[in-house]
């Protein structure tokens, strides 16, 4: 399918690794120009490597109040024009909602919640018409995962901010959508897996209760990311999309 990404430009956060670079090279595969972001040089380097001109970086921590201009005013700079944003961050520490402390629930408020929602309401003051606005998810918006306290407790309302924001701006033609990653092979959940103590037996584990029978490939999100956040989906909004294989048991 032609996404009609051809010279359209859009920003990805968190894009050095895992769902946010698997997110951006779905969108310079299909002819976008993307600036990437990230904590680390060395992974964005790498990831914008072999795209030429249409691929950008920019260091940026979600959780810092000033990213969210930078990044914008980085992508217009670079481009000239903003026709999407993919806003992807990195998941919290695993804990209890008894052993977390209130520095870790603040600082995951930061970065997983405050600072996508300064990205989005940034961007969307200079989107271009017809433009979009995509949120890396989890499917914890819809089932709590066990040893996740943070994601289960900030992801849901987030997930809610985003339907808000799909009404909000609807009228300006902006769209407004959420993608719901499940059990995705990335370093982010090999390390939830190890964990565990038995890698090996706690991704069997989950893979026992995924109907496909094995865990997603982070390509698999991206193309599904992408779509949502191309002109392909110009009549979705306020869509929160499972990529879990059938894992969610919920409507």
């Amino acid at each position: 399918m032609d996404l009609h990404l051809t010279d359209r430009a859009y920003l990805v956060t968190g894009a050095g690794r895992g769902l946010g670079l698997a997110t951006a090279q779905a969108l310079l595969d299909d002819g976008a120009r993307v600036l990437l972001s990230g904590r680390t040089a060395e992974s964005l380097v790498a990831a914008a490597d072999g795209h030429g001109d249409r691929a950008a970086w920019q260091i940026a921590d979600n959780a810092d109040p000033a990213a969210a201009e930078r990044l914008v005013s980085a992508a217009l700079g670079r481009f000239g024009r903003l026709d999407g944003v993919v806003i992807s961050v990195g998941g919290p520490p695993p804990g209890t909602a008894t052993g977390t402390t209130d520095d870790q629930w603040r600082l995951g408020f930061e970065s997983v919640f405050l600072g996508a929602l300064r990205i989005a309401r940034t961007a969307a003051q200079r989107l271009a018409d017809g433009g979009s606005i995509t949120f890396v998810l989890s499917t914890s918006v819809k089932e709590p995962l066990a040893g996740l306290a943070v994601s289960n407790g900030l992801r849901p309302g987030l997930a809610m901010v985003a339907k808000d924001l799909a009404r909000e701006l609807g009228p300006r033609g902006i769209r407004v959508n959420g993608v719901m990653p499940g059990r995705i092979a990335t370093d982010r959940v090999q390390e939830l897996d190890e964990q565990s103590g038995d890698a090996a037996a706690s991704r069997s584990a989950h893979e026992a209760l995924i109907p496909l029978g094995r865990y997603g490939r982070p390509e698999e999100f991206g193309r599904v990311a992408a779509f949502l956040a191309s002109p392909a989906a110009s009549f979705v909004s306020g869509a929160l999309v499972p990529v879990d294989g059938g894992a969610l048991r919920s409507l």
